[in-house]
């Protein structure tokens, strides 16, 4: 008797390396136990050097991509990664707007963790009016959440206010990622704005590491296989917080400079 798995997707960009993008989202949904689905909106030429090449892959190839999906498989929980541009934005949100992928949870892949800018303002306003609504959960960084809310952030209230800023713009629930680019931190401190009014903040403590290649990713990812396989919002943060905590502090050994994170976690969290 075959096994019914639960059955996930990822929109995102390739990144040859496999530390990020759809790489690491598949890694992610297999360590946290189900079946992981592919949409390629780009392929990333890099390594733990650096990225040096990339290429945007046709809109009648990811339509036709998600078309495949849609007709064969039944996704209860799906998240978006890097879109670079208005078009793919907008072509994302027509193909996703029917409901047919589940819960949405979308990493707003706008700002590196290190404050660089990662897409054009058209694309950046065209994210924010077309996928912002759609979403369950909206996870940026403390970057983004800055660009987002057009607040310093550097109070804790100041994080919380920007939170209901970031809701107004139609996601459901939000998740705002502390700052990690500090060495100085003894923690990395998260907070959380339930639908229902609910908020409260997560942390765990900072490690000191070059290989947090694909951390975001990870997190997103796993909240979509918890959110899948029955959990409630808040329990698939928290347990996805610890397992990308612990994907960091057990580093394995691969590349030379920026490394990726750990993904052969499989303890029960």
């Amino acid at each position: 008797m075959m096994n019914e798995f639960t059955q996930v997707l990822t929109i995102a960009g390739s990144d040859s390396d496999g530390s990020a993008g759809a790489q690491a989202d598949l890694k992610t949904f297999m360590a946290r136990g189900v079946y992981g689905m592919s949409v390629l909106t780009a392929a990333v030429a890099g390594n733990s050097y650096g990225i040096h090449d990339s290429v945007n892959m046709p809109i009648s190839f990811i339509k036709s991509q998600i078309k495949d999906i849609k007709d064969d498989f039944k996704v209860s929980a799906f998240k978006t990664g890097m879109l670079s541009d208005s078009e793919i934005i907008h072509t994302i949100a027509e193909e996703i707007k029917d409901g047919s992928f589940g819960t949405f949870v979308l990493d707003p892949v706008i700002i590196t963790k290190h404050g660089a800018m990662l897409l054009e303002e058209e694309a950046y306003q065209t994210l924010i009016d077309e996928l912002f609504p759609l979403a369950d959960l909206i996870t940026p960084n403390f970057y983004e959440a800055k660009k987002l809310s057009g607040l310093e952030l550097n109070t804790k209230e100041e994080i919380v206010k920007a939170a209901h800023k970031l809701r107004d713009l139609g996601p459901k629930n939000i998740m705002i990622k502390g700052e990690h680019a500090d060495d100085s931190l003894d923690y990395v401190e998260d907070f959380v704005l339930l639908e229902d009014g609910q908020s409260f903040w997560i942390s765990e403590p900072y490690i000191k590491t070059d290989h947090v290649n694909g951390t975001g990713d990870t997190l997103s990812s796993s909240i979509v296989a918890e959110m899948a396989k029955g959990s409630s919002m808040e329990e698939a943060i928290r347990i996805s917080k610890t397992f990308t905590y612990r994907a960091i502090k057990n580093e394995i050994d691969v590349g030379h400079k920026f490394g990726p994170i750990n993904h052969f976690i499989h303890d029960e969290l």
